[in-house]
């Protein structure tokens, strides 16, 4: 069976106070023998203290976004190699916020995908439709597009270094969330569609739910076939909150 995996996305929230209070607090309550892969991904400013303060922890660290280029004259951006210099394992490629709020288009997602491979980082790529998309039927042409581009400038087996998420654009932030058959019907029809190209890279991939993830949904979320753990966002600025959810995904294992 997939280890499942969970990973907290604080996205613009956070101190120095805050952080290390929410670390040791997670530190404390995550039974180490929880079969179950945990990850946090800070704002960028919080990265380094992230990373010291888990150091030897079973918390692995990541960014929310990178840059599609390499080191050089570009003002503002952080390049994939710097992350992984600083000890990041993880960062986060194509969220909805990056490609709506700030126009990141799937060449783009495709092309820091690659970068933060060659960096040696696990990209997590995230997939999803807005709302209006889903009331038209247009779930799995919009979701197969997005992931069409990655695999067909880097490859399917290059999936085999990444995990995908799938987020509803219209479940983000707003309290709403895919049932659990609804995110079933996603996650299976993009097994399918690599398994397609690679029948192994498929059944090995870990595919996690992100959507108004909590405590109160998460294990029925996880118990479905093809959900892999989550990407979880609000909720992970709660200790406690947070910790059930990695409980339930350690049940679902």
């Amino acid at each position: 069976m997939r280890r499942p995996v969970v990973a907290g996305n604080w996205k613009m929230h956070g101190s120095r106070a805050a952080n290390s209070a929410l670390l040791s607090e997670l530190e404390q309550g995550l039974n180490p023998e929880w079969p179950v892969d945990v990850a946090v991904f800070p704002p960028f400013v919080y990265l380094a203290d992230a990373v010291r303060a888990l150091e030897g922890s079973l918390i692995a660290v990541g960014a929310q976004s990178s840059s599609a280029e390499p080191p050089g004259a570009l003002t503002g951006e952080i390049a994939a190699v710097m992350l992984k210099d600083i000890g990041c394992r993880y960062v986060i490629v194509g969220h909805s916020e990056r490609r709506r709020l700030y126009h990141e288009d799937d060449v783009l997602v495709a092309r820091k995908f690659a970068a933060a491979l060659k960096a040696g980082l696990t990209p997590v790529l995230c997939l999803g439709e807005t709302l209006d998309e889903r009331e038209a039927q247009r779930t799995e042409a919009v979701v197969g597009r997005q992931l069409d581009a990655v695999t067909a400038m880097n490859g399917a087996e290059t999936l085999g270094h990444a995990l995908l998420a799938y987020e509803p654009v219209w479940a983000i932030g707003t309290g709403r969330n895919a049932t659990p058959a609804q995110a079933q019907a996603v996650h299976a029809f993009v097994r399918a569609r690599i398994a397609a190209q690679d029948a192994k890279i498929a059944g090995q991939l870990r595919i996690l739910y992100g959507g108004s993830v909590k405590a109160s949904n998460a294990a029925e979320l996880f118990s479905m076939p093809d959900v892999d753990g989550g990407l979880v966002g609000g909720a992970s600025l709660s200790a406690e909150e947070f910790t059930r959810i990695c409980a339930a995904a350690a049940v679902r294992h």
